[in-house]
């Protein structure tokens, strides 16, 4: 089984800054489908969506977080930095480097060089 999709509550005017975040981490713009254009905006990376549901008063969790295992954590990193996002290393639990950045519009995202072992 796969995680397919999750949703974070975005407001519109953060919409673009949230793309250009998820592209630093390799995410692309995608087009919803029919009616769903109207109310959020999709990024995805190897069938995993973020799916970014406007709304005037997004929640946003102040722990909780998505999780994304970059494709060359060094330079995920790197263009992080570039771009101005801070990033918080945390605990190499399972002896792979890990960390947090706050996405444009406040939410947590954990970037791992590599899964926890199965």
């Amino acid at each position: 089984m796969t995680l397919q999709h999750t949703t974070l509550e975005t407001r519109r005017e953060d919409i673009d800054a949230e793309v250009a975040f998820w592209a630093l981490i390799g995410f692309e713009q995608v087009e919803p489908p029919g009616r769903l254009r109207d109310i959020a905006t999709w990024v995805a990376r190897n069938g995993t969506q973020i799916h970014l549901l406007y709304t005037d008063e997004p929640v946003i969790a102040p722990r909780g977080h998505v999780a994304v295992v970059a494709d060359d954590y060094d330079a995920t990193l790197q263009r992080l930095d570039r771009a101005g996002f801070a990033f918080e290393p945390t605990t190499a639990d399972w002896g792979a480097p890990r960390g947090f950045a706050r996405s444009p519009a406040g939410h947590r995202v954990e970037v791992m060089q590599a899964p926890p072992p199965s």
